[in-house]
């Protein structure tokens, strides 16, 4: 099996990366003073599972998101992947997390210091979130706020995202992951409202 990309990321045998392949994680509440945005990249098209889609499914999830706690909301943006069919995506992928390439985006955040809670999703390919999302990543200083990665995946779980947040954020406080396969998206707003009020939203 080729690594799944827009709503996984790895072969069924390399989906751990040290984290279990769980529906769904929530640690402790979360504090939700200030303002809270949205960040996140989404592929659709061609995806594992789930077929030619013409919305991905972490935008499903985002937009869930906005709408049960009102968020402000920034999707990264990049035409590199448009068109593409699964099987060769999935190889570019990995060149691209192998070279340690980042991609250019579209569009800035304006006023960033204006969040004190930054949510932020993807697919997980390759074990991690794609490369276009460290270009973000370089370019945005989110230490000092509390920051909650969540996934779409089918198998890969959380990979290894939360992990290379904190690395990428070391004075950040990462909390309140949640993973969500991809193929339920469409079907899972009950899901994602159920971890919101677990994590105090």
């Amino acid at each position: 099996m080729l690594v799944s990309t827009a709503c996984s990321g790895t072969k069924k045998n390399e989906a751990s990366v040290n984290e279990p392949a769980s529906e769904e994680t929530q640690t402790e509440t979360v504090k939700k003073d200030g303002k809270t945005l949205i960040v996140f990249f989404s592929h659709a098209g061609d995806n594992y599972s789930v077929g030619n889609i013409k919305v991905g499914n972490t935008k499903i999830v985002a937009d869930y998101i906005s709408e049960i706690i009102g968020a402000d909301q920034f999707e990264i943006v990049t035409h590199k992947y448009d068109g593409m069919a699964y099987a060769p995506l999935t190889e570019l992928a990995k060149e691209e997390q192998k070279n340690g390439e980042l991609p250019p985006f579209e569009g800035t955040v304006e006023n960033i210091g204006q969040y004190d809670t930054i949510f932020i999703g993807g697919p997980v390919w390759w074990g991690t979130y794609p490369q276009v999302m460290f270009t973000f990543f370089s370019k945005y200083d989110l230490n000092g706020k509390t920051i909650i990665p969540f996934t779409t995946h089918e198998g890969s779980g959380l990979g290894s995202c939360v992990k290379d947040v904190k690395k990428a954020y070391p004075n950040a406080n990462v909390t309140g992951e949640f993973s969500m396969y991809g193929h339920d998206v469409r079907n899972g707003k009950e899901r994602v409202e159920k971890w919101l009020k677990k994590i105090g939203f």
